[in-house]
């Protein structure tokens, strides 16, 4: 056994270490250490969790266009009113230093535009509504 001084944010305590032997090789090698039982893990609080996009509720026919990644608009290129093809840029959104097109879905109508240039977005948050 051997007696050792630790000092863990400027507490010292002395700590005795007992050395393990190791089994012969012939026995199949060393013994595994025991383990400690397991604890279960924490239960998060029930309700929405943080930085998680609130419930969306939207007619029959609606389409939201929710916020891929957290980051900045720099151009919205759609109004209420227009009308847009699949893979149409409807805005651009920053993220992590890279400009990203964010695309429609689908052909439809827009029907609202939920972001301005400058806002910015978390991840799932409504950014345009199609129909």
């Amino acid at each position: 056994m051997k007696t050792y001084r630790v000092t863990v944010e400027g507490q010292t305590y002395e700590v005795t270490v007992e050395e393990v032997a190791t089994a012969p090789a012939s026995s199949g090698g060393a013994r595994p250490a025991p383990t400690a039982p397991a604890t279960p893990a924490p239960v998060p609080p029930a309700g929405p969790r943080p930085g998680t996009a609130p419930i969306l509720t939207l007619a029959p026919g609606e389409r939201p266009v929710p916020a891929p990644m957290p980051g900045k608009i720099l151009a919205v290129n759609v109004v209420p009113g227009d009308t847009v093809a699949a893979g149409a840029v409807l805005l651009i959104l920053e993220a992590m230093k890279m400009e990203n097109d964010i695309l429609a879905p689908g052909d439809g109508k827009v029907k609202a535009v939920k972001v301005q240039n400058g806002d910015t977005v978390n991840t799932g948050d409504l950014m345009v509504v199609l129909e």
